[in-house]
């Protein structure tokens, strides 16, 4: 059985080997165990609302999921009210783990949310779907859906 500070310990070491802005980055299981562990941890999905939509969503309970996008559809600007969401949502000092598709948003999302004031942002490696796989598609290689932790499809 793998322990929160376990867990925070190896996001911690990430941070450090990789130099990473923010307070460090752990895997989907990873996070599931946080999430398990402590019903203040919030899960900020960073993803549109048409992703959450079309593709599907975490399965947790609904106060630790929340959704703050990174960027807006149509068209993917950067969400310029998002750290303004964020801060409506969740309190400076809660542990914060952001998740996008692939990852690559919400390592973003984490680095602008610690350049504001909240100290504990995590980036949940590999995202909801993962990378594509030789075919093209998500979800097989890699990511929340992929672990096999539980998520609700479109």
């Amino acid at each position: 059985m793998t322990l929160p500070n376990d867990v925070l310990r190896r996001a911690h070491q990430r941070r450090d080997e990789h130099g990473l802005p923010y307070a460090g980055a752990v895997t989907p299981q990873d996070a599931w165990t946080l999430i398990n562990a402590d019903a203040h941890v919030k899960l900020i999905d960073v993803r549109t609302q048409a992703e959450r939509d079309w593709v599907g969503r975490v399965d947790i309970a609904e106060a630790q999921h929340l959704a703050v996008p990174w960027s807006l559809y149509p068209g993917g600007a950067i969400n310029p009210a998002f750290i303004e969401q964020l801060g409506h949502c969740v309190a400076q000092e809660d542990l914060l783990l952001f998740l996008c598709r692939s990852g690559v948003r919400s390592r973003y999302a984490a680095k602008l949310a610690t350049e504001n004031g909240f100290m504990k942002c995590y980036d949940i490696l590999e995202g909801f779907e993962g990378d594509r796989d030789d075919e093209g598609h998500r979800k097989s290689v890699g990511g929340w859906c992929h672990a096999g932790l539980p998520w609700i499809g479109a």
